[in-house]
């Protein structure tokens, strides 16, 4: 009896035991408060994390710092040139051409924001960005042809009994760029050559080269940044000593823009500017490389009694280049043009044979007063704005196919942005011409105003308030 109610024992203490273990484990089971609380927690933190994440694109899109547009001609000119030649979409190897023109742009076929809209125009702009020439060259180009007239009161640019030109030709080792056919100092050569035969018998010429000695290597740099020679001493025109000169001129060395025009100061410093009109002709086909200050050295010819007028030519050169040069032109009031050849070149430097045919007009008849002034800035003036007009038709047409070329064929942009990117291409360029014919018909008015007068209007307007 006793051993039964044992193992009777035994048996519900084990039926106990199972059952309480079995409702731990369904316990264990079972999802309780805590852990519902947890999950509340991390849908909250996701959703933080998200709106975190909106933001931080939202922050993104606001920091897209996007450059406004020009607002004069003077900043459309400022913009350094991209692909100004044109190209197609039709071809298999214009869309190559194509391609690797807008690589590096983004995709846009998603819904970019109207500013991200606004700083892929200025991309794309920039890739076909055309050389805009700005109102102060062309002031300048017709202040130098108004040398000599009766109108004029400035000094400077009244005719003296004696004329000196002295031309200051860049012999630097990047002068030996083929131009197709002929290097450039060749084609430099050879216009001054026609430049010099041209100018009246009684004239002082003159040619200095610089850059001309050493090599391109650093370790040549101070002998050739020290190298600028006279080959051609001011003196009426000689033929077979002009031609003697130029010829042992061969381009060598680095390019010191300063020390030429320190030198020309002492080579014209016989020619006062009370008797004398001065005429200085820089040529170069690149910024100055020796660590040197060419618009200082400038302003210090300009400034002293040699009184001179300084024109710069800016020979098959790039936009960093251009920009000094254009500095040494605006420190003498003088002109800065850019030439990509030969034939250019020569245009540019028979400016200068007319004001010498004018001089020698004046010393014949002081009494007469010299005509076609005024056809001749009306000439000049037409074919500024005609330049200017194909640039901008050009630059609107080239960046209104590569939308199209984006658009349609590569899919890289949605309808919309396409649309409004077009809109805005046509608006700028609109803009562009209204400003140009604007200074075109400006121009034409004040040309029928006296000459003095009339580029007093055109620096007061357009120089003299600029940003």
């Amino acid at each position: 009896m006793k051993f039964r109610s044992l193992i009777l024992w035994i048996v519900i203490s084990i039926v106990l035991t199972a059952c309480g273990d079995k409702a731990a484990n369904e316990k264990k089971l079972v999802p309780d408060q805590p852990i519902t609380i947890d999950k509340t927690i991390e849908e909250e933190n996701k959703q933080a994390e998200e709106a975190v994440s909106d933001s931080k694109e939202e922050a993104k899109v606001e920091e897209i710092e996007v450059k406004p547009l020009p607002q004069t001609l003077s900043e459309l000119a400022a913009l350094p040139p991209g692909h100004v030649d044109y190209v197609g979409i039709l071809k298999p190897e214009e869309q190559k051409q194509m391609d690797e023109l807008t690589k590096d742009l983004p995709d846009i076929s998603g819904e970019p924001s109207e500013q991200r809209l606004d700083a892929y125009y200025n991309e794309i702009l920039a890739i076909f960005q055309q050389d805009f020439q700005g109102p102060e060259e062309l002031i300048a180009k017709l202040k130098f042809q108004s040398i000599g007239s009766p109108d004029i009161d400035d000094p400077r640019k009244q005719f003296k009994e004696n004329l000196n030109v002295l031309v200051l030709l860049d012999a630097s080792g990047s002068m030996r760029a083929d131009l197709g056919g002929q290097t450039q100092m060749d084609a430099a050569k050879k216009a001054i050559t026609n430049f010099m035969k041209g100018l009246p018998k009684d004239a002082n010429v003159g040619l200095r080269i610089y850059g001309h000695k050493g090599t391109g290597s650093n370790s040549d740099k101070d002998l050739s940044c020290s190298g600028s020679e006279l080959v051609y001493p001011l003196a009426p025109y000689n033929q077979s000593a002009f031609q003697t000169s130029l010829d042992k001129t061969q381009p060598a060395g680095w390019t010191p823009i300063q020390l030429a025009l320190n030198e020309a100061q002492k080579d014209l410093a016989p020619f006062k500017g009370d008797e004398n009109t001065n005429i200085v002709y820089l040529v170069s086909d690149g910024i100055s490389t020796c660590d040197d200050d060419p618009v200082g050295a400038a302003k210090s010819l300009y400034n002293s009694d040699i009184t001179p007028i300084v024109n710069v030519i800016g020979f098959n050169i790039d936009h960093e280049g251009q920009k000094q040069l254009k500095e040494v032109a605006k420190a003498t009031e003088g002109t800065y043009q850019d030439v990509q050849n030969a034939e250019s070149l020569q245009k540019e430097l028979d400016q200068a044979s007319e004001i010498a045919k004018k001089w020698a007009d004046w010393k014949r008849d002081k009494t007469a007063r010299l005509k076609g002034d005024r056809n001749r800035n009306w000439l000049d003036i037409f074919g500024y704005g005609t330049r200017e007009y194909k640039k901008r038709v050009d630059e609107g047409q080239q960046v209104g196919f590569a939308l199209q070329y984006l658009y349609q064929t590569r899919k890289l942009m949605s309808r919309e942005s396409h649309d409004y990117l077009r809109q805005k291409n046509r608006d700028y360029h609109e803009w562009i011409e209204a400003e140009y014919t604007k200074l075109s018909r400006e121009l034409h008015e004040m040309n029928d105003k006296k000459i003095n007068e009339a580029i007093q209007m055109l620096e007061e307007k357009y120089i003299e308030n600029a940003p």
